[in-house]
């Protein structure tokens, strides 16, 4: 794999702005991955806001479950940028899906990868521990997901304050 990115960082810390551009200086045209899912009116706006920002050197490709066929899928025709890990995996442990194979078997395949590809991901055990079993249960398995996504990576970016700060 020419290079794979890991772009991590707290809410609103300017990670998928960081992520775009750094997509962009990869090549053009980009391919976005989105894996959220518009469930309600704050979720399609935020959705609404991160289309916006983006213009026509971007294709996007919609893929809440299957991430690793929208990889293959869009390989060999630029550089690809997943926004967000994080969001991926609530997909997958709503759906009772088994996360923990699904994200070793994209660690996996990121070596045959001919494609850049950037990963948004969030930090999220950095704050209180949360008060239910499912909220512990995600902020664990994120951070699980996240460190096999950093070992895997040539290069980890944390978004701090909108700015970038190279960690790997």
């Amino acid at each position: 794999m020419k290079k794979c990115v890991l772009v991590t960082g707290g809410a609103r810390s300017g990670k998928s702005r960081i992520a775009e551009d750094l997509c962009l200086q990869m090549g053009q045209p980009a391919t976005y991955i989105a894996t959220a899912e518009a469930w309600d009116d704050e979720m399609r706006a935020r959705i609404a806001a991160h289309q916006a920002r983006r213009g026509p050197e971007w294709v996007t490709i919609s893929a809440p479950l299957d991430l690793l066929g929208a990889l293959r899928a869009s390989d060999g025709k630029g550089p690809r940028l997943v926004d967000c890990l994080t969001l991926w995996l609530t997909n997958l442990m709503l759906a009772e899906a088994d996360w923990r194979k699904a994200g070793q078997d994209l660690i996996a395949a990121l070596p045959a990868q001919a494609s850049p590809v950037v990963f948004v991901t969030n930090e999220v055990g950095m704050g209180i521990v949360p008060d239910n079993a499912l909220a512990r249960a995600f902020r664990d398995a994120a951070g699980t997901l996240n460190q096999w996504v950093a070992e895997a990576a040539d290069e980890v970016i944390l978004a701090v304050s909108g700015l970038p700060l190279k960690v790997k």
